[in-house]
């Protein structure tokens, strides 16, 4: 957890507890279903909530943001990113459903009010976001097209609306598709650990 206050060392109490609480609710169902990989589990608070948390680094959304995050997984990186924004409203989707119920249960011992998830695929969504967000469920330029439909063209936040894309390694190849409207922010700026000299944070506006 000292990763998490090293960074962030303005949280509140009830996020101090709720950030702590990670730890045992996904060990305790990782044993019965894999959501996070058992080799990285011993750095859950860096390689997931942290890797995360890069998000709140770049923007501090407005209360009333509504966030969509696709291909959630276990929940990240909604889940780290809903306790730091209680104001803002996450709708979390994965197509695996045991993946969803993961995230019910542990959005529910946090006491999260401002978080929805769903057994659903990004195609079958109609709603409208402010931003998209996701961990590299797949190439850049196949994401897109998924969700550019579903983010909103009124602004309420210091950038413009659009998808935030937490990604690593090369990643060249893909942004090329994309010669405009596109940011990328190195999270080795943010963070000093070994793990993120390779990851980046994509922003782009569709």
């Amino acid at each position: 957890m000292n990763i998490i206050t090293k960074y962030f060392p303005k949280l509140t109490s009830e996020q101090l507890l709720q950030i702590s609480m990670l730890e045992s609710l996904y060990a305790h169902w990782n044993v019965q279903i894999n959501v996070i990989s058992r080799k990285d589990f011993v750095s859950l608070y860096e390689k997931h909530v942290l890797h995360s948390l890069a998000i709140a680094k770049f923007i501090r959304f407005v209360p009333g943001t509504k966030i969509l995050d696709v291909g959630t997984g276990g929940g990240f990186p909604g889940i780290p990113l809903a306790i730091l924004f209680p104001e803002v409203m996450f709708h979390l989707v994965d197509s695996i459903g045991k993946k969803i119920k993961v995230v019910n249960s542990i959005t529910e011992s946090l006491g999260l009010k401002n978080v929805l998830a769903e057994q659903k695929r990004a195609e079958q969504l109609n709603g409208q976001y402010d931003f998209v967000v996701s961990r590299a469920v797949t190439r850049l330029p196949e994401f897109v097209p998924l969700v550019k439909n579903n983010i909103s063209r009124k602004q309420k936040n210091a950038i413009p609306n659009g998808i935030l894309y937490l990604k690593g390694g090369d990643i060249q190849s893909e942004i090329n598709h994309f010669r405009t409207n596109i940011f990328v922010q190195n999270l080795s700026d943010y963070f000093g650990e070994e793990f993120f000299k390779t990851k980046k944070l994509i922003h782009l506006i569709v």
